[in-house]
Parts: C-alpha cells; structure tokens; sequence
C-alpha cells in the first residue's frame, strides 16, 4: 500500500483532496491530510475509505518527520517559505516530494542528493506555474519537431471572477492569496520584445499593458510579470527575440489599481499608527499633498492626471470618498489596503470564479510566419471549489496519481517541461474538462 501525505489543506487544496482520496477508494492507497486545523482536514476528507486526518504544526520537527517517515509520497500545500524545510526531511527520509510552488534556489541546491538518492521531486505542477509550463510545452517541442522556429512568445494568465459574478465596478474579488495580489508586480518586471530588453519599474507597470481577447469571455489588461527572461532557458528558447509572460485582470482594473501604487498605498515598507476611527478617505488624504481648501477628490484629480470617471467610480465604491471607516489602523500601507479589499473583494458563498490564460505564438515556419493562439477559460462551481483550487490541484494530484502507478517514471529535481511528464498531465487533465482552443490566424 502506498502512502500519499497532503501537508495543508487550505482553499486551493481541495479538487487535489478530493482526486487523491478518491483515488484510495480504487487503489492500493492510504491518504492523510495533515493541518494545523484538525476539523478543517477531517471536513476536507468527509471520512473516505482509507483516509485520515491529522493535526500538525509544521514547527513541530518530530510529528512531522514521523508522518513522513510513514509515507512514501509528500505533497506540500503549505506557504511557499515553508517548502524547503519539508523538501529536506524527504530527502533525509528518501521520500517522493510534490508541490506546486516555484523551485527555490534551496531546493536546486538539494539537486544533486535528491538525484543520488534516486528521489522524484516535482515543483511547479499547478496553475501558474504548472499548466502554463505544460501547454506552452507542449506546443514548443511539436514546432521543433517539425524543424520549425518560435520566433515569439507571450503568456498571459488571470484568477478572475465569470462573468456573472462580475457584481462591482472592479469586476474582481479574492480568488488566491490577498496579500500576494495587493503586493503583486513590486520590484523591476523584465522581458524582451523583438530584440530589445525592456525593463519595467513598478511605478510604471500598470501603466504598460496589452489587450488580450477571449471569444466569448472578453477583452483584459495583461501586465508583465516580474522575470520573463528566465524562462527562455526553461522553455528551450535561449535566443527567441520576443518573450513575455503576464498577469490579466479585466479591462479597466488596472488603470485604477495604478492610482494606490501613484499614491504609495502598496508600499509595505513602513508602518503607520492612525487613530481609532480613522475613515478610507483620511487613509487616501493621509497620501496626499496638503492643501486647506481642496478637497480630496480635487487633489486627488491633481496628483492622478488621468483620472476618470470610471476610476473614479471603482474607488467611490470601495468607501474611499465617505465616511466608511478602516477595519485596522496599524500596520503597513499595503496590510491596511488588504483590510480594506478582504472585506469588499471578499467571494461570496454562490460566487463562481474563472481562470483564463492564453499563449501567443509567431512561428516561423516553411509557409512564412504563422501566429497561433493557446486558450484556455475553467469556471468555478462555487466559493469552495474555485477554478483556481481545481487548475492548481488537479495537475498535482495528476502528477502524483501517474507517478505512483509508474506512468510517470523518472528521478531528480524537476518542473513539467519535459514531455514525460507533461504529455500525460495534460491528456488527463483534458479528461477533467481542462482543454485549450487552440486557433491559427
């Protein structure tokens, strides 16, 4: 009997949960859900045939070198700072790792041990990254085949919400981590674009997009994300003149989010001590110029020179022109403007999300160039089971499923770039509905 230990079992956990207990119930298999939050992973698991639930505090070194100890396989749902500390007992403890984080520089620096070792550790096997990694693969390595040349390639993908849970001007709500969406883009976002490098400040990275279409889903805002240039070497293409990957929100998101990065009200650099019963719109003032007769929204329509309406409009709503007060005073701008979208940017119990990514290819091919688009649009069922816990989860759990009945046969450190390992995760995940429309123009 093979042992599958899911260390968290939070939001995005839950399609994994479900296909890997599952799962149990047809094969030789034995599941335990680990979490601070017992209750939480005994409802996670609805007491399926042989699966269990245990209590576990990450800190807590001998409970949990004991559970992997006990398993032959460990999959980390855990905080993306927490991965390297579980990485490492697999490898004193000879065990299989899974996540679906990005590979950190100290688990590349656990390469050489874990291949010594004949280990399969596998990162980078959920959304983005993950099926972004996959498909994009999928169709580099048959152009290549075809002695073909990828001459560009941009990638965009967005956790939005469908379209009929669009109920606010935003047109979004909190389908992943807020503090990593309120934090999003800081720091210096590369790419190259026909040959030239370009390097994109945050002060100006939502001002620096590209509209993507979907049929039948609609026009968005792409912004590039922060390190495009890496992933040439990752996906093969190490002198391909054009190369971006990027973020999508819906069109018209952006230019109001830019007005909280103008102001500094991203800024999680500093801490701020306002007084009880501060409202959003002293927050707002508190970044603005002094001035004893205007008003906020004049010196707001000052500092913001393209300040419009439908701007306007999206911050109106959020609270920031009345009397609407803080939920906290304390703490950095970015954790009081987090405070501030939990509440309004909160899912609601019937809310449906959507996941939308979409490849953009040029290749160079006998017949001249050919530009081929990649998309793919996954609705949600609810406010529990998301689209972006299923595009997250289910590659996983795939992933693990396959490697377990040695469909996936390999060992070392990898990311589903090579075609082992993404030619079956990609064909059953089509199975689960998770297919892209492909189109030639």
């Amino acid at each position: 009997m093979h042992t599958i230990l899911i260390l968290g079992g939070g939001k995005s956990a839950t399609f994994l949960i479900d296909y890997l207990a599952d799962s149990c119930s047809k094969k030789d298999r034995k599941l335990i859900l680990a979490d601070l939050d017992l209750s939480l992973a005994s409802s996670k698991l609805r007491n399926r045939p042989n699966t269990e639930a245990k209590e576990l505090n990450i800190e807590d070194e001998k409970l949990r070198k004991e559970l992997i100890q006990n398993s032959d396989v460990v999959i980390s749902m855990l905080p993306a700072f927490m991965h390297p500390i579980v990485a490492k007992d697999c490898v004193e403890l000879n065990k299989h790792f899974f996540s679906a984080s990005y590979e950190s520089e100290e688990m590349r620096n656990m390469k050489t041990e874990i291949e010594s070792k004949g280990l399969f550790f596998l990162n980078e096997c959920g959304l983005d990254p993950g099926i972004d990694h996959m498909s994009a693969m999928q169709i580099i390595d048959q152009a290549k085949k075809k002695g073909e040349e990828i001459t560009s390639f941009k990638s965009y993908c967005g956790g939005l919400l469908a379209p009929d849970s669009e109920d606010n001007p935003w047109k979004y709500k909190f389908t992943w981590n807020p503090r990593n969406v309120v934090l999003a883009g800081q720091g210096t976002s590369r790419y190259i674009e026909k040959g030239d490098l370009k390097f994109v400040p945050y002060h100006q990275l939502f001002k620096r997009l590209e509209t993507v279409k979907f049929d039948g889903v609609g026009e968005f805002d792409g912004y590039p994300n922060r390190d495009s240039l890496s992933y040439r070497s990752v996906y093969g293409l190490e002198k391909i003149p054009t190369m971006l990957r990027g973020t999508l929100r819906r069109a018209g998101f952006c230019k109001a989010w830019d007005v909280f990065v103008q102001l500094g009200m991203c800024d999680d650099s500093f801490q701020m001590e306002l007084p009880e019963g501060t409202t959003l719109r002293q927050f707002m003032n508190s970044f603005l110029p002094f001035d004893a007769e205007q008003s906020v929204e004049e010196k707001l329509g000052n500092v913001i020179a393209d300040l419009d309406f439908p701007v306007f409009e999206k911050l109106q709503w959020l609270g920031f022109f009345g009397k609407k007060q803080l939920p906290r005073t304390s703490g950095s701008p970015a954790q009081l403007l987090q405070a501030i979208l939990e509440k309004d940017w909160a899912l609601s119990p019937e809310d449906k999300d959507m996941i939308v990514m979409q490849h953009l290819f040029e290749i160079k091919t006998d017949n001249g160039i050919q530009k081929l688009s990649s998309s793919l649009v996954c609705y949600g069922e609810d406010a529990t089971y998301t689209a972006m816990a299923k595009t997250v989860g289910l590659p996983l759990a795939i992933a693990v499923d396959l490697f377990l009945d040695k469909k996936i046969n390999m060992t070392g450190l990898h990311v589903p770039v090579l075609p082992e390992i993404y030619n079956p995760i990609l064909g059953q995940l089509a199975v689960e509905g998770i297919r892209f429309e492909e189109k030639y123009q």
